[in-house]
């Protein structure tokens, strides 16, 4: 099989590193990938939204299957546009139509539709320029803290979560009448404030039946005991230690089942990846968003611990035969950590050159941010590296993964000393 990958950053290199290992690949091509991705595949320079360039390359290379790592060309309708296109339409395509791209492009969609299906959420609002007024008075029957998100994709940034009612207000009116976050923020959702722990779990799925994928539990803030800026993500662990049996027979009967049933029932084409980012108040799950694709960082620890053959699955996924297919895990522990750059997520310089990847035999490092520069691996990003490793448990896998981070260097190059400690109580 010939394999399109689209991406460039460590959720890709990971999901690459996985195909590479199928028993049934004959060719890898990642556009545009980076320094990492290239020692698995082809690194092809297109990029993820050139749907044309994306045909044209396609038909030259006659690739059976394209898989869709980021959100964007999926909520673009990159999906939708290989099935209407006659010479693209017999390529399998791992992510969903645009429609259902919207469980992530959408943050109202995603509510009405889990209103809709009885999946249990925040109870929320939602607002435009011309409801304003409607937007401040929700805002003043709600208790603190006040979760305000821009509807559409805002990079990770349009979610705001404020502890005063006057600031509130003032920035649901800079986000729908100022465009604080464009056109992202042109309707905002209001929701109440969830309290507990955040989970992802991530299904696969063919629109009939689904499997569910080992799930993770990633770290958004900056600074050490989550505090500071929100980031991409700074790293992540799996297995989830609070997330026993029984917690996960919740999820499985409350959220992913009513989902799958949901987009099936209201007819919406769904083939590729679901993620449940979840919150496990008081032992019950709630679900703060979907996304159309795999998380990052958490692809990272998800794909190691993977044990099946990833193409098998997709391969189930294009023809509808997923409930055929075998899916087993290993029972390690996974740990990442990401290597970022200094003054990350505000301003930073690319263009570092980064040592000691060579030395590195204990972990897998996936290259988030990279570019190679002839021999040289440089920094492309805010978050460069994710180092990842194994271990029979979850302090074993992060002191693998701090040890070495301690062997790579790139001038300014920051990270979080504090992964995982928050469930190792667990």
């Amino acid at each position: 099989m010939k394999v399109l990958l689209l991406g460039s950053g460590g959720r890709e290199h990971a999901i690459a590193w996985k195909i590479a290992q199928s028993s049934i690949l004959d060719e890898l091509f990642i556009a545009p990938g980076n320094a990492g991705t290239k020692k698995h595949g082809k690194n092809i320079d297109i990029s993820v939204t050139d749907f044309e360039g994306i045909k044209n390359f396609v038909l030259q290379q006659h690739i059976d299957m394209v898989v869709v790592g980021p959100e964007e060309p999926l909520v673009l309708g990159i999906y939708d546009f290989f099935v209407n296109d006659p010479q693209l339409k017999n390529v399998a395509v791992i992510g969903p139509s645009q429609e259902g791209a919207q469980l992530e492009g959408s943050k109202d969609f995603a509510k009405a539709f889990m209103t809709r299906h009885n999946i249990p959420t925040a109870k929320y609002g939602t607002f435009n320029a011309d409801t304003v007024a409607d937007g401040l008075r929700f805002l003043d029957n709600m208790k603190g803290p006040y979760v305000l998100k821009a509807d559409g994709l805002a990079a990770g940034k349009g979610v705001l979560i404020l502890e005063d009612l006057d600031e509130a207000k003032k920035e649901l009116q800079e986000m729908l009448l100022e465009e604080k976050f464009g056109k992202a923020s042109a309707k905002v959702v209001i929701e109440q404030f969830l309290d507990g722990i955040e989970l992802s779990v991530f299904a696969i799925t063919d629109g009939e039946s689904f499997k569910l994928l080992p799930e993770a539990k990633d770290y958004k803030r900056i600074g050490e005991g989550d505090t500071g800026l929100n980031t991409g993500g700074m790293g992540a662990i799996s297995p989830v230690p609070f997330a026993d049996a029984a917690f996960m027979d919740k999820v499985l009967n409350r959220v992913v089942i009513p989902t799958i049933k949901g987009l099936k029932q209201e007819k919406i084409t769904y083939n590729g990846f679901v993620f449940f980012g979840l919150i496990n108040v008081k032992g019950d799950p709630y679900v703060i968003e979907y996304n159309c694709r795999m998380g990052d960082p958490e692809t990272e620890v998800v794909m190691p611990r993977l044990k099946s053959d990833i193409l098998d699955l997709f391969e189930g996924v294009a023809t509808h035969t997923l409930s055929e297919r075998d899916i087993q895990f290993h029972d390690k522990t996974a740990a990442t950590v990401m290597m970022v750059a200094g003054g990350y997520p505000g301003t930073y310089e690319k263009g570092k050159t980064i040592y000691g990847l060579n030395s590195i035999t204990d972990s897998i490092v996936f290259h988030a941010g990279t570019l190679a520069d002839g021999p040289s691996v440089l920094s492309n990003g805010g978050r460069v590296l994710a180092v990842t490793s194994y271990g029979k448990n979850l302090q074993s896998a992060l002191e693998r993964s701090y040890d070495s981070i301690s062997k790579i260097t790139f001038e300014d190059a920051n990270y979080r000393k504090d992964i995982g400690k928050d469930v190792l109580e667990y």
